[in-house]
């Protein structure tokens, strides 16, 4: 009988060295990214989220833009002439979950940050079809009707600085104020203007 053989008939044996497989292989490719700095450090210019910034992404993720929108453009000339320079690491670095998405119902939206003025976002978040008659995007009207809860903020910020976001007291302290009278709507257009602003693209 051969290893091959006494390996596929023992049941126990197989998983065991699998296992082991399984976990060399991850290792070998994990553990390498944590000493490379252009996927640990973040680009030239790139702070966390305001206090804004950050509860205009928790609305992107309860409206579920993730679902038809990406956010990391892949180094082809197909990406890059549509959407702008190539995603890279240092731009991720304070993000917690990560937003790359798969699917692409929508446009990816890692350079849309600056691209429209604030009111073309406010008209087509409210309806789309106005600025771009053949979208199939859903309308968001209720987002300019909510007002902002900023009980949860310093809580999510403190979680955030137990990860390395490198938030201050003074900043934690300021933010519930920060989010006062603030709506929805303008939370997640202050997010999206912050999106891949940090290398300069060409238009």
């Amino acid at each position: 009988m051969t290893l091959q053989e006494k390996v596929e008939t023992k049941l126990g044996f197989l998983i065991v060295l699998s296992i082991i497989v399984i976990l060399w292989g991850g290792l070998a490719q994990i553990v390498p990214l944590f000493f490379q700095k252009s996927t640990t450090e973040p680009v030239a210019g790139l702070k966390p989220y305001t206090a804004l910034q950050l509860a205009g992404r928790d609305i992107y993720i309860r409206e579920g833009c993730v679902g038809c929108h990406s956010q990391m453009i892949r180094p082809f000339r197909a990406e890059t002439e549509r959407y702008g320079h190539y995603s890279v690491a240092g731009e991720f670095v304070y993000d917690r979950p990560f937003l790359w998405g798969s699917k692409r119902t929508g446009p990816d939206l890692h350079r849309v940050g600056e691209r429209y003025s604030d009111d073309w976002h406010r008209v087509h978040l409210i309806n789309p079809r106005d600025v771009v008659p053949e979208s199939i995007m859903p309308s968001y009207p209720w987002l300019e009707e909510n007002q902002l809860d900023n009980s949860s903020i310093q809580d999510k910020m403190r979680a955030l600085m137990i990860v390395g976001t490198p938030y201050t007291e003074k900043d934690i302290k300021e933010a519930p104020a920060k989010l006062e009278g603030v709506t929805e709507l303008d939370a997640l257009i202050t997010y999206l203007q912050s999106l891949g602003t940090k290398i300069k693209v060409r238009r």
